[in-house]
């Protein structure tokens, strides 16, 4: 009867520590699949909803990198807004895609917003390759202004907002594809 004790004990041991590391296993892979992904917002933390469509956007005042000044009813139709990271890997790889696509838009600079979201200093490069086709705003954090008013804590965020009929501000698309031709709405 001992034996069969210590067997029944063995065996319950076992299977606890295979559930622990089964957990263990787990966890890793979802911080993987974070990473791979380009989801984890800068704190790490899974943020990977982008604001939904027809989502109304907060009141902000902010000024861009050239002085001017931001604010939120100077969103026109159809504009465009972007968040990069610049330690953000899928944001270097789409960033040559979002000028191409910005460049290409029938409002011209006027009609992109593109917030780059970190260290003013590691930013400078994203800042140089969007100045000339967006509007470029450097916020230091995702509780800055334009962040916060767009509740982007995933990076990069591609947005496209217009104002409905009463002026409030919303979202009109969002994961937007940037392969795809761009048309003047007619």
């Amino acid at each position: 009867m001992a034996f069969l004790i210590a067997a029944v004990v063995f065996v319950g041991t076992l299977c606890t520590l295979d559930l622990v590391l089964t957990l263990g296993v787990i966890k890793r892979l979802r911080e993987h699949s974070e990473q791979l992904s380009g989801a984890s917002g800068p704190g790490g933390r899974f943020d990977a909803l982008d604001p939904a469509v027809g989502e109304e956007v907060g009141e902000f005042a902010t000024a861009t990198v050239d002085g001017e000044r931001l604010t939120h009813g100077m969103l026109a139709a159809d504009t465009l807004v972007a968040f990069f990271a610049p330690g953000c890997r899928p944001c270097r790889e789409k960033l040559p895609a979002f000028v191409d696509h910005a460049r290409a838009l029938p409002g011209g600079r006027a009609q992109v917003v593109a917030a780059v979201v970190g260290d003013p200093a590691e930013s400078a490069a994203f800042v140089a390759e969007l100045s000339p086709v967006a509007r470029v705003v450097v916020e230091e954090g995702p509780d800055a202004p334009l962040s916060a008013a767009f509740r982007a804590r995933s990076y990069p965020t591609l947005l496209r907002v217009s104002p409905d009929a009463d002026g409030t501000v919303r979202v009109t698309a969002n994961r937007m594809a940037l392969d795809r031709p761009v048309t003047a709405a007619r």
